[in-house]
């Protein structure tokens, strides 16, 4: 590997973004959360960017949560896109539902149904909009976003 990679200059200005369909089966959580873990090793071979262990993680959780509700509460079919934009990761997902989702008022007892409020509470940004068929939600998640001090994905120097 070259010296850019190792220092966490750009590697190159080649755009990183993958999409994958999911159709609500058993295993697609699973799946996507490891579409993200492979998406973030991407970035940082491509880029030479650091990625913390908080950030694959709170990427994969929002990955998780929001495939989640694709495959409980749409029918058919779910698209994952995730793409590097600049410093942040982009994450959205495609399904067939129009009902945009609502978070629920919050109630210490509710036991579920709680993952539109994480996915809200751990990114910098969240939006979502109706479609010609179904809705596209949308989460931002800082690259450098690390509280820890820790880093993934990243060779040592």
């Amino acid at each position: 590997m070259d010296e850019a990679a190792h220092t966490g200059e750009r590697v190159s200005d080649e755009p990183v973004k993958v999409s994958e369909e999911y159709e609500g089966i058993p295993g697609d959580i699973a799946r996507g959360r490891e579409l993200a873990r492979r998406f973030l090793t991407r970035v940082r071979s491509v880029r030479g960017a650091r990625v913390s262990d908080r950030v694959v993680e709170v990427v994969q959780l929002v990955v998780s949560e929001l495939l989640t509700n694709a495959c409980k509460y749409a029918p058919g079919p779910s698209v994952i896109d995730l793409e590097l934009a600049g410093d942040r990761v982009q994450v959205t997902v495609w399904d067939s539902e129009p009902v945009l989702p609502v978070p629920e008022a919050t109630d210490p007892a509710r036991i579920g149904r709680h993952g539109l409020e994480i996915v809200m509470a751990v990114c910098q940004s969240f939006e979502v909009q109706r479609e010609p068929v179904g809705k596209r939600m949308r989460a931002a998640v800082m690259l450098d976003d690390d509280l820890n001090g820790t880093t993934a994905l990243t060779h040592p120097a």
